[in-house]
């Protein structure tokens, strides 16, 4: 069973980034309004920019030197396992850290880190939040077949990287994210299960993210999209 400590002193955010020129700004302006609302606490944001070829070096550069608490990493493997792990890493230890992490496509509500500091304060080891996504212009098969399948309330057992935090001390004692191109989230929470760590699976605040149907991360949220269209709600 992993212990945890209740008493969150700083929180570190990680959010890793592949070719997200056209997103990226409206991620991190969103995190620094949620970064606003957890009172006093110590919160770091990391940028960890994997293998980029387009514009959001500078867009993560000259944001990351406009305030205190906000840095830049950079890696060059195309595998967003990695680049999670690499964001936490380049982090020191201190007790009572809390972990959050998004995707660059995605945009946080305000309350976004408050919420889960409320529910690790209560004793959650991990929170996985919910994702909403506007398929207003999507087809209407897919559409259909996503609202049918997901469970947008309390205990919902859905896992996303865009709304996704973990206490340090229960991260570090898995291991962390694997080197996984897909899926990377979903193994660490399968991990932080089975080692018995309390895990909330919250829908207070969840997250928008992209409708996209192609996406960084082979067979990634967009890949599920894509492949809505192959079924016939019940």
């Amino acid at each position: 069973m992993i212990d945890t400590s209740t008493d969150i002193r700083r929180v570190v955010v990680v959010v890793p980034v592949h070719n997200e020129e056209d997103l990226l700004r409206g991620c991190l302006d969103a995190l620094d309004v949620s970064r606003n609302h957890v009172g006093p606490l110590d919160v770091r944001t990391i940028v960890v920019l994997d293998a980029c070829s387009d514009a959001s070096e500078s867009i993560a550069v000259r944001w990351a030197s406009s305030s205190e608490g906000r840095s830049v990493v950079t890696v060059d493997r195309q595998n967003v396992g990695a680049a999670r792990a690499a964001g936490f890493l380049a982090t020191v230890a201190v007790p009572g850290t809390w972990f959050a992490t998004t995707d660059a496509d995605s945009v946080t509500r305000p309350d976004w880190l408050s919420s889960q500091i409320a529910h690790a304060r209560r004793g959650a080891a991990a929170v996985a939040g919910t994702v909403r996504v506007d398929l207003d212009s999507a087809p209407a098969g897919i559409a259909a077949a996503y609202r049918s399948g997901y469970r947008n309330q309390p205990g919902h057992r859905h896992v996303h990287g865009a709304n996704l935090g973990i206490h340090a001390d229960a991260y570090w004692s898995v291991g962390g994210f694997a080197s996984l191109t897909t899926g990377e989230d979903v193994d660490l929470v399968r991990k932080l299960e089975k080692a018995g760590a309390p895990i909330v699976y919250a829908c207070d605040s969840p997250v928008s993210t992209s409708n996209r149907m192609h996406g960084r991360a082979p067979d990634g949220f967009a890949g599920h999209l894509r492949s809505l269209g192959t079924v016939v709600p019940g």
